[in-house]
């Protein structure tokens, strides 16, 4: 029991600790590769999309302007469309369970630098895109091999907390303060005849549930 309390509260203070930096270094650019990294997850998240509902993925751009374009075929569009902010959102939350949950630290960096690579070999056609999977995938790769299982703990928690916060910012962002007609909630008003903010506010509600869930349950004592 005081080992498991020991483990909890050091989570505890370890993502605030995350959350206070992230906070505080938010338009900087020791926050721009996480950024990006959560673009790829939004694109990627299209992409999936368009897979399980009988279609595939034709390319994906990322831009350094923190933006990103998935080109699919077929599948359902209304899924297709959800799946963007969903998808990274839940990538995010799903990386920090198994990072506080589990001891796949090392595992799991491994997998995403692998899962970058691959993304650049298949989908990603920008050259900013290309150089930043390789580099980040690489970077990752070589944290998995070298550094201990705590580093790879905390760099995972780093980047799925900030994942999963960032996506919750984007959604505001994107579909609710300016709303326009490039947004994925522009998108799907056009399928689902409902405003756009609506759809913002519905999926704002949902990415807020989720990161509360998640954190509850990655800080629940095991």
């Amino acid at each position: 029991m005081a080992e498991n309390m020991s483990k909890r509260t050091y989570l505890i203070l370890l993502v605030s600790g995350l959350f206070i930096i992230a906070v505080f270094f938010w338009n900087t650019p020791f926050m721009y590769p996480v950024k990006i990294f959560t673009v790829i997850l939004h694109e990627l998240g299209h992409g999936l999309a368009a897979v399980i509902s009988g279609g595939g993925i034709e390319r994906i751009e990322i831009s350094p302007q923190i933006g990103g374009v998935c080109y699919t075929r077929g599948g359902s569009q209304i899924l297709i469309v959800s799946a963007g902010y969903l998808g990274s959102l839940i990538a995010g939350c799903a990386i920090m369970l198994i990072a506080a949950r589990t001891s796949f630290d090392r595992i799991l960096s491994f997998s995403i630098g692998l899962g970058l690579i691959t993304l650049v070999i298949f989908y990603i056609r920008t050259g900013f895109g290309i150089w930043f999977g390789l580099l980040m995938g690489v970077a990752l790769m070589v944290v998995a091999r070298y550094a201990s299982n705590a580093i790879n703990e905390i760099v995972m928690l780093f980047f799925g907390f900030t994942s999963a916060l960032y996506a919750v910012i984007d959604i505001k962002e994107d579909l609710i303060s300016r709303t326009v007609p490039g947004s994925d909630a522009y998108a799907l008003s056009k399928i689902i005849p409902l405003p756009p903010v609506v759809w913002g506010v519905l999926w704002i509600a949902l990415a807020v549930m989720c990161v509360f869930i998640t954190l509850r349950i990655a800080l629940k004592a095991k």
